[in-house]
């Protein structure tokens, strides 16, 4: 957990992510990326120089099979408050507008959703799994289908609900998510969703693989490109986005 917490710590001190007196909601979907990340913050409380509460929530998409009860023995294992808020996301993408491109709306849908649950349990800070191949993938996807050099930033303020996202491991490789997950043992609940692993950013997954088999410190220079502040300002650290 040194890497885990290391770039957490990084990420929290070059961006400001966690002030005093914070509630932070972990938006926990049950994939690999959200339990570590949920493991890492109940850790991260111990470390941090901004003392702040922790929560977490998952929001049930109406489809099946889901069983949160993995998810629900590790947040008491952590001693984090958890709560399951039910949608009817799926019905709506899947039944009614029979989106054949669903992820767009579904990820606007979701991070709605999970804003106006930290409204509801009382949070200020909206937490979010995504690692450092998230942001390079979501660079290429700008890139390529947008015609755009855009990512997320890793904290961002949401002036209409006075919410602020953070994404605490923006910094750590997906590698080390892969091996700290198998590590730990930490419980994986498999996505119902019908999409799930057949979309653009799973292409641009296997697009970063090949680059970096030509360009073995690939990742590494477009993280650099994205911390260029004089040249692309992506991801500034006086000025969160």
């Amino acid at each position: 957990m040194k890497e885990v917490l290391g770039c957490i710590r990084r990420a929290d001190k070059d961006f400001g992510l966690i002030s005093p007196g914070d509630t932070v909601m972990v938006g926990v979907s049950g994939g690999k990326d959200s339990m570590l990340l949920l493991y890492a913050m109940a850790l991260y409380r111990k470390f941090c120089p901004n003392k702040y509460k922790l929560v977490a929530a998952t929001l049930h998409m109406g489809m099946e099979p889901f069983d949160l009860n993995p998810v629900i023995e590790l947040c008491e294992k952590l001693e984090v408050e958890y709560t399951i808020k039910k949608t009817e996301i799926s019905k709506i993408i899947f039944e009614e507008r029979k989106e054949k491109n669903p992820c767009s709306l579904c990820a606007k849908m979701r991070r709605g959703a999970l804003i106006d649950l930290c409204k509801e349990l009382g949070a200020n800070k909206l937490a979010l799994g995504h690692h450092r191949d998230d942001a390079l993938e979501t660079l290429l996807l700008s890139m390529l289908y947008e015609g755009r050099i855009h990512t997320f930033h890793p904290r961002t303020y949401l002036s209409r609900s006075d919410i602020t996202q953070i994404r605490p491991m923006a910094y750590l490789p997906e590698k080390h998510v892969i091996h700290m997950v198998k590590t730990l043992n930490l419980p994986i609940v498999k996505s119902p969703c019908p999409a799930n692993g057949y979309t653009r950013r799973e292409d641009m997954k296997e697009l970063l693989n090949h680059i970096t088999k030509t360009i073995p410190n690939a990742r590494e220079l477009m993280l650099s490109a994205l911390q260029n502040e004089a040249q692309y300002g992506l991801w500034n650290k006086n000025k969160p986005e």
